[in-house]
């Protein structure tokens, strides 16, 4: 409303200016007289400070905060050679090549992994990597190849001793029945993902394969008990297992493969069980099985079995083993920092009291996501298997001092990796000792490090990974 309440005369009158008395004609920038009453022609409104056309301010808008973080990435990045360049041209033309010509095995592989990115692999260009002599075929994503292609993939390949295919959704019985007799002479098979095999079709190729060194795979949910019964007792020859993701998991699995003693050299049983069925592998059974098996062992990947606790480190582990040089236990939250540090202690002592041969010291460690480890287990690891570790996971290991991760530079100097990601000690000082001690050392990845600065020490060849080093912006 104006001034007093009363209305504005309609646009286009005359009225009296309140202030000069002259006669003006009424606008919509017309202003009310102040004080009231009346109306100010528009020369009187200016020059009492009040300018009729000016437009309303706009409402000020508030700024978004800035961030005021730098967050930094300690990453080598390499100039590209003329191979890699020639690589990834090839990966973007791949539906423009006729044919790859003899470019080694090892560039094949490049522009696999290359095209795979990119989910480029399809029925059309499948068959560049294709060729009757090849006994390896590594292909890492064929979520484009439908059942008639991967027929077709057996026909023009019929001479494969290992084949590995990641993300193969469209698998179903029908493919694996052609293979049943397409690769007579497959020794190792690796599949990521073949949902739609059913158990009777596994079964079926698996008496057709009784020569299967290798057998790896990856969520198949409708792997069940009689699968493995059929596979320890056609492939009695069998040296790597990786049963992954099984949902049908429980321990009946477990009581078959007793029958690959002496034999199995590494074994996978990762991620048992599904939303319905966690958690399915009891600590008992997976003891009994590598009292059985162990001795063989040099690899073995029990990552998220939720049962395991330090019970599994003193029973199955420190009796039964002898040849191990690899072990992940990834997600084992019921480890703890004194029974693993008493394991590592004791180990090769316990070995020698019960007149056995002690294992060797290991090469790869994988004790990853088990937050109740932390200095004490560290120290002993590193006594134990120091000078030989090439590949360490410690991520999340909050309680490891920084003088405890000071001392993997001196006792670990072969390291080639390092995860220490979420190690809450982990600073500047404890990087520089890495990089000046361990001269094969390729990659550190330190996600989660609070402690990092701007100033992170770096090293041509070597890729830290995750760094995050707050800095606040003036």
């Amino acid at each position: 409303m104006w001034k007093g309440d009363l209305p504005k005369p309609p646009v286009g009158s005359f009225e009296k200016c309140a202030k000069c008395k002259m006669q003006f004609t009424v606008t919509k920038y017309t202003l009310a007289a102040n004080p009231p009453p009346g109306w100010l022609c528009h020369p009187c409104a200016k020059a009492g400070g009040s300018d009729p056309f000016k437009n309303p301010a706009a409402p000020r808008k508030r700024k978004a905060p800035a961030d005021k973080r730098v967050v930094v990435y300690f990453e080598e990045k390499k100039f590209p050679t003329l191979v890699s360049l020639c690589i990834d041209l090839i990966g973007t033309f791949i539906d423009d090549v006729e044919a790859l010509g003899d470019i080694g095995n090892l560039n094949l592989d490049e522009i696999a992994k290359t095209i795979s990115k990119s989910r480029r692999l399809t029925a059309q260009n499948a068959p560049l990597f294709y060729d009757v002599q090849n006994t390896r075929l590594c292909l890492y994503d064929v979520t484009k190849l439908e059942p008639p292609a991967l027929i077709a993939m057996a026909n023009l390949n019929p001479n494969l001793t290992d084949l590995r295919l990641d993300y193969c959704g469209h698998m179903n019985d029908e493919v694996l029945a052609h293979w049943q007799t397409a690769f007579p002479n497959l020794k190792r098979l690796e599949l990521l993902g073949p949902f739609l095999v059913k158990a009777p079709a596994w079964r079926d190729f698996l008496k057709a394969h009784p020569s299967l060194e290798g057998f790896l795979i990856i969520q198949s949910p409708r792997f069940d008990l009689e699968c493995v019964r059929t596979l320890v007792e056609n492939c009695k020859g069998l040296k790597e297992l990786r049963l992954s993701e099984i949902g049908l998991m429980e321990d009946s699995f477990l009581e078959p493969l007793k029958k690959l003693s002496g034999t199995l050299t590494s074994l996978e049983i990762p991620k048992p069980g599904s939303a319905t069925n966690p958690d399915p592998l009891s600590e008992a059974a997976l003891i009994d099985l590598i009292a059985a098996v162990g001795e063989s062992l040099t690899h073995l990947d029990l990552s998220f079995n939720n049962d395991i606790s330090d019970q599994f480190l003193y029973k199955a582990l420190k009796p039964h083993v002898r040849r191990l040089i690899s072990l992940r236990l990834q997600g084992c939250s019921e480890l703890t920092n004194a029974g693993v540090a008493e394991f590592f202690d004791t180990w090769v002592a316990a070995a020698q009291k019960s007149m056995k041969e002690p294992n060797p010291p290991l090469e790869v460690v994988d004790l990853s996501r088990s937050h109740q480890l932390g200095t004490d287990a560290l120290f002993a690891l590193l006594d134990h298997s120091g000078p030989a570790l090439r590949d360490l996971n410690i991520n999340e290991w909050k309680g490891a001092s920084q003088d405890s991760l000071q001392t993997i530079a001196a006792r670990a100097p072969n390291l080639r990796t390092l995860d220490v990601g979420f190690c809450r000690e982990t600073d500047d000082w404890v990087i520089k000792s890495l990089l000046e001690s361990c001269q094969m050392l390729s990659e550190v990845k330190v996600w989660g490090c609070q402690r990092l600065t701007v100033g992170c020490p770096r090293k041509r060849g070597v890729n830290i990974i995750g760094v995050e080093a707050g800095q606040l912006v003036s």
